[in-house]
């Protein structure tokens, strides 16, 4: 499939899933009718409903999903695993401890930007250590094994904050912050760490020669791995503080693109981040469609939906090894 088709492909499924994301909610409005409100605004309750609540609430999924997919599709590259991304690495777990932390201690209550900065602080803690260990290490076994186990103690630590959370309040602050939600909203800047993650495209092409070929073709790999960990760090981070923990993302998305572009690692940043934007956008419209007292939240179906397919994604690599 030539390169121009799979951008036009992208292109117009973001726009039909954003447009389809406009329509569906407690009040449906036609495509049409949503298309034609989004070109041109106008003064109804439709037009105020959509560029009030349903756009913003769209494109923050959109937005997560951008990053969290060029995160994963710049780990795998990195890394040479299709099962590494912010998730498994402990980036997600060490931004949500953070800002579950500045919950339980009452700090967000007094500063309404408390956790989305907390739960960045957390995300740049978890990729400094692992930035140290890319440095320190060669395997990259190793640097996967370090970060499965940061994310396990974060999760050990997540489980002990929550278990002594002062009141319910507190407690539902801090779930939603770990199942993930669109709802609320912020503005944070994610434009740095995916042009980190941009910068580095024609690097992670030389990594797939292997490390000793591309060091003599004159890559530094150090400054690859901390461009790249570094720039997921950020990307990572941001998307959390915008929408809580969403997993599997930056998974699914690279394997889907992989094929399509020869398996160049380098130019499945870009098409991987686009699909992760839509992929988040339906798993958002699922959301609320599916009808119950409570709303769903988009963690929870994004991992439902995931999940078998990172199963499927680690069995068919056991097979090859």
């Amino acid at each position: 499939m030539s390169r121009r088709t799979i951008s036009s492909l992208l292109a117009l499924s973001s726009i039909l899933a954003v447009g389809m994301a406009c329509c569906v909610g407690a009040t449906d409005i036609a495509l049409l009718r949503a298309l034609s409100i989004l070109i041109k605004p106008d003064t109804s309750i439709d037009s105020l409903i959509i560029w009030e609540i349903r756009l913003p609430r769209t494109l923050a999924a959109y937005l997560v999903g951008v990053c969290l997919a060029a995160s994963g599709a710049a780990l795998q590259g990195l890394l040479r695993n299709p099962l590494a991304e912010p998730g498994v690495l402990g980036v997600s777990a060490w931004s949500s401890l953070a800002a579950v932390t500045v919950i339980y201690f009452g700090i967000a209550e007094n500063w309404s930007y408390a956790a989305p900065v907390a739960a960045i602080g957390g995300s740049l803690l978890a990729t400094g250590l692992l930035c140290c260990v890319a440095i320190w290490v060669k395997s990259t076994v190793t640097l996967i094994l370090f970060g499965i186990g940061l994310s396990s103690l974060a999760g050990a630590l997540m489980a002990l904050v929550t278990n002594f959370a002062p009141n319910p309040f507190y407690l539902s602050d801090m779930i939603t912050w770990m199942l993930g939600s669109v709802a609320n909203r912020s503005l944070l800047d994610m434009l740095a760490g995916l042009l980190l993650l941009l910068s580095q495209r024609k690097g992670l092409t030389l990594l797939s020669l292997g490390e000793d070929t591309a060091s003599t073709l004159g890559l530094s790999l150090t400054t690859t791995r901390i461009c790249v960990v570094l720039g997921a760090g950020l990307a990572t981070g941001a998307a959390v503080s915008l929408a809580g923990v969403i997993g599997f993302v930056g998974i699914v998305t690279p394997h889907l693109v992989r094929p399509l572009v020869n398996y160049e690692p380098g130019k499945t940043i870009i098409p991987s981040a686009v699909l992760g934007g839509v992929f988040l956008v339906l798993i958002d419209i699922g959301v609320r469609i599916i009808s119950t007292n409570v709303e769903l939240k988009i963690g929870v179906l994004a991992a439902l939906v995931g999940a078998p397919i990172f199963i499927w994604i680690a069995s068919k690599s056991g097979r090859h090894e």
